[in-house]
C-alpha cells in the first residue's frame, strides 16, 4: 500500500524545500523523528522513492539519498525487490527529545462517571481472551460451531447486496432479523411479541448500558439479586445508582423486605439465578409482577442460557406473565453460538423505546447489517434450531463425562453441585477454610480456568466454592485437565 505521509513529514519538521542543498537531510530528519516517537512503527513499509518523490515533489534522487542515509543508521532496512522498511526498534540509535514539564498545560480531570468505571472494576469476572478454555465458565461447545454454514450464508450476502444496503442502517435492527426472533421466541419461550417491539443490540451489557442510561439518575435506587452479573452490578454502580441487592433463600427471592421499596426497577436472571441452570419458581415470578405493579417499578429479565435450563422443565418467562408492559426482557445470542458474534436483543416496553433508540442513534448507532442478515438467515433456515439440539446433546454428554472423572479425582474434597442445568456446574470445598479466590488465582496460573463462586456475591458471600464451565471443553481435554486440576489443587493445599 502507497501511502501519503507528507502530513506526518510536515509534523515532523519537513518543509524547507527552497534549500536544496540540504533537502535530503530535512527528509532524513524528518523521517527519523517519526521512526523514534513511533509515528511510523516498526515494520512499516516506506513509499518507493519514486511515489514519495512524486508526492512532496523532489526529486527521485534526493528521496534516495535520504532513504541510504536512514538506511546506514539502522532506521531503516532496505529489502532487495521489496523495498525499504522501518526497522526494530532494538537496532536503531535512541534519540530523546526532552521538552520542560513546564511547558504542558494541565490535562482535564477524568470525570466522576469515568473513575466509578475505574473504581469498579474488581467487582466484575475477568473475561479476557485466553488460549486456556479449561474450565471457562458459561461458555457453549464452541468446537461445533457450524463454521461452514456460517461462512456459506455469509457468502451468500455479499453475493446478493446492493449497494444501497451499505449506507447506514436503521437503530432498531433488521426487519427480517427482528421478525425471526420473534418467531424464535414463540416457539422456545411461548412469547408473543410484535417485531417492532424488538431492539438489536451487540449482547446483554449493551442492552442494560441502553437501559441504564434511559432510567437511571444519580442516586436512583434499583434492586438486584446477590447473587448476580457482575458485570451488571458494576455498571449500575458506574452510573451511579444506589443498588440494594435481594439475597437468595434456597435459590429464590427473599423478597418480604423490600415490598415497599421505592426502586425503579429490579434486575433478575429468573431462568439461571446463580449461574448454575436454577430458576425462579412460578409463585415468586408472580410475585414479583405484583411488586412491579404496586411500586410502579420495572422488571429487567435476563433470560441468560434459558436454551439450556428451560430444555427439559420450561417455565414462563417473566415477560409472558406480564399484562402491565412492565417488563424488558433480554436476550444473546452469545451465549448460544459463540461469544465474539456480539449479537442480542432486548423486547422494550413502547414508551421506552424511543429514548433507547435515540440513545443508540447517538451513540453506538446499529449493529452490523452483515450480521444481522446472515443470522436472520440463520434461524430462517433452520440452522439454529439444529445447532440448539446439538449444543444441549453435547453439554449434558460432556457434563456427566466431567462429573463422572471429576468425582473419580477429588472423592468430597470438592463436592459437585449436580441439580446445575445451566453451561456450568458448582464445586464446594469440604474444608471451609479454603478461599476459593486465592484456590481460582492459583489454578489460573497453571492453565486451569475457574470462577469463585464468592464474586458472583455483591454483599457479603454465603458460599464458597468454584464455578467451572465443562461444555466447552472436548471429552480428551476434560480428562487430561481435570487430572491437572486435582494435581495442582494438591500443590495449593500444601502450600497453603
Amino acid at each position: 500500500m502507497h501511502f501519503n505521509i507528507q502530513s506526518i513529514l510536515d509534523s515532523h519538521g519537513f518543509g524547507n524545500k527552497n534549500d536544496y542543498q540540504n533537502i535530503y537531510i530535512n527528509l532524513y530528519n524528518s523521517l527519523k523523528e517519526a521512526i523514534i516517537d513511533k509515528t511510523l512503527q516498526e515494520g512499516l513499509k516506506l513509499p518507493p522513492t519514486r511515489v514519495l518523490a512524486n508526492d512532496i515533489k523532489i526529486s527521485r534522487s534526493t528521496v534516495i539519498k535520504a532513504y541510504e542515509l536512514l538506511v546506514l543508521d539502522n532506521y531503516v532496512k532496505c529489502i532487495n525487490g521489496s523495498g525499504y522498511y522501518v526497522s526494530s526498534s532494538k537496532n536503531t540509535k535512541i534519540h530523546f527529545n526532552l521538552k520542560s514539564v513546564n511547558s504542558f498545560k494541565h490535562y482535564p480531570t477524568i470525570s466522576k462517571k469515568g473513575n466509578a468505571f475505574q473504581k469498579n472494576i474488581h467487582l466484575i469476572n475477568n473475561t479476557q481472551s485466553s488460549s486456556e478454555i479449561a474450565f471457562k465458565p458459561g461458555l457453549p461447545p464452541l468446537d461445533i460451531f457450524p463454521t461452514n454454514i456460517w461462512r456459506n450464508l455469509s457468502n451468500s450476502y455479499w453475493g446478493g447486496i446492493k449497494s444501497s444496503e451499505l449506507s447506514y442502517s436503521k437503530s432498531i435492527g433488521l426487519q427480517c432479523l427482528r421478525e425471526n426472533i420473534s418467531n424464535y421466541l414463540k416457539i422456545y419461550r411461548n412469547i408473543t411479541c410484535n417485531a417492532s417491539e424488538i431492539i438489536i443490540t451487540t449482547g446483554s451489557l449493551h442492552s442494560l448500558y441502553l437501559i441504564g442510561n434511559a432510567l437511571i439518575d444519580k442516586g436512583d435506587k434499583v434492586l438486584t439479586e446477590n447473587m448476580t452479573y457482575p458485570h451488571a452490578y458494576r455498571l449500575f454502580k458506574n452510573l451511579q445508582a444506589k443498588v440494594s441487592q435481594i439475597d437468595l433463600n434456597n435459590t429464590e427471592l427473599a423478597f418480604g423486605n423490600f415490598k415497599n421499596n421505592l426502586a425503579k426497577f429490579i434486575y433478575t436472571i429468573p431462568s439461571n439465578q446463580n449461574f448454575l441452570g436454577n430458576k425462579l419458581s412460578m409463585p415468586k415470578r408472580l410475585e414479583l409482577l405484583q411488586w412491579a405493579s404496586i411500586n410502579g417499578a420495572l422488571i429487567i429479565e435476563d433470560d441468560y442460557e434459558q436454551e439450556f435450563s428451560n430444555w427439559n422443565k420450561p417455565l414462563a418467562a417473566i415477560y409472558s406473565l406480564d399484562r402491565q408492559d412492565r417488563v424488558i426482557y433480554l436476550g444473546t445470542f452469545n451465549k448460544l453460538l459463540h461469544p465474539s458474534i456480539r449479537l442480542g436483543y432486548m423486547i422494550v416496553p413502547n414508551y421506552l423505546q424511543n429514548t433507547i433508540l435515540n440513545i443508540i442513534e447517538q451513540s453506538s448507532r446499529f449493529v452490523s447489517p452483515e450480521l444481522q442478515k446472515v443470522m436472520s438467515m440463520f434461524i430462517e433456515k433452520d440452522y439454529l434450531n439444529k445447532h440448539i439440539r446439538n449444543i444441549v446433546a453435547i453439554a449434558q454428554e460432556r457434563k456427566e463425562l466431567f462429573m463422572e472423572h471429576f468425582i473419580s479425582n477429588f472423592g468430597d474434597e470438592i463436592v459437585l453441585d449436580s441439580s446445575s442445568t445451566g453451561l456450568n456446574i458448582l464445586g464446594k470445598f469440604k474444608n471451609s477454610n479454603v478461599s476459593d479466590q486465592d484456590v481460582s488465582a492459583y489454578l489460573k496460573q497453571k492453565g486451569i480456568i475457574t470462577n469463585p463462586l464468592s464474586k458472583y456475591y455483591i454483599s457479603k458471600p454465603l458460599e464458597n466454592g468454584l464455578v467451572m464451565g465443562y461444555s466447552c471443553v472436548n471429552n480428551k481435554l476434560i480428562k487430561q485437565s481435570i487430572s491437572k486440576m486435582k494435581n495442582e489443587y494438591s500443590n495449593f493445599l500444601k502450600l497453603n
